[in-house]
C-alpha cells in the first residue's frame, strides 16, 4: 500500500513538473514599453493601433508583453472621465497590456487614484518607468 501511495505522488510531481502541465504561464519572447506623454490628437489613435498590430504580429513569434505608460498630458486617455478611449484600452489590458500611470502628472493634473480605471497601475515617475524597462531589455515603442 505505501509503495501505490509513493508512486502514485511520484507519477504526481512528474506530471507538474513537465512544460505541458505546468500551471506558470509560459514566458512571452518580446517586450515593448508604450509612452504617451501627448495630448489628444492623431497619436493616441494611433498608439491602441500599433499596440493591436504589435500583438498580432508577435503572438505566433513567442509573444509579447506591453506596457503603456501615461505620462504627461497623455494621462487624460487613461482616466475614467475619457469614454471615448475607454473600451478600447479596457480590450487593450484584458488581451495583458499593463497601463501604468506617472503620479507625477497626477499630482500636477489633479488626479487622484480613484480617477483611474481597475487595471491601471500607478508609477512614481512615467519617465523614469520607460528608462527602468528600457535599461531591463524592453523596446521602445514611439
Amino acid at each position: 500500500m505505501k509503495k501505490i501511495a509513493m508512486m502514485a505522488t511520484l507519477a504526481l510531481g512528474l506530471c507538474f513538473s513537465m512544460p505541458g502541465f505546468s500551471q506558470t504561464a509560459a514566458a512571452v519572447k518580446h517586450h515593448a514599453v508604450v509612452p504617451l506623454n501627448t495630448a489628444e490628437g492623431p497619436e493616441w489613435e494611433m498608439m491602441l493601433h500599433h499596440v493591436e498590430n504589435l500583438q498580432t504580429a508577435l503572438k505566433d513569434e513567442g509573444g509579447v508583453e506591453v506596457e503603456i505608460v501615461f505620462y504627461g498630458p497623455g494621462l487624460s486617455m487613461l482616466l475614467k472621465s475619457d469614454t471615448k478611449h475607454a473600451a478600447a484600452l479596457k480590450k487593450l489590458s484584458d488581451a495583458g497590456v499593463k497601463m501604468a500611470a506617472c503620479q507625477n502628472a497626477m499630482k500636477f493634473l489633479k488626479v487622484t487614484s480613484a480617477d483611474l480605471p481597475a487595471y491601471a497601475f500607478e508609477v512614481n515617475a512615467g519617465v523614469a518607468e520607460v528608462v527602468r524597462k528600457q535599461t531591463a531589455g524592453w523596446s521602445f515603442l514611439p
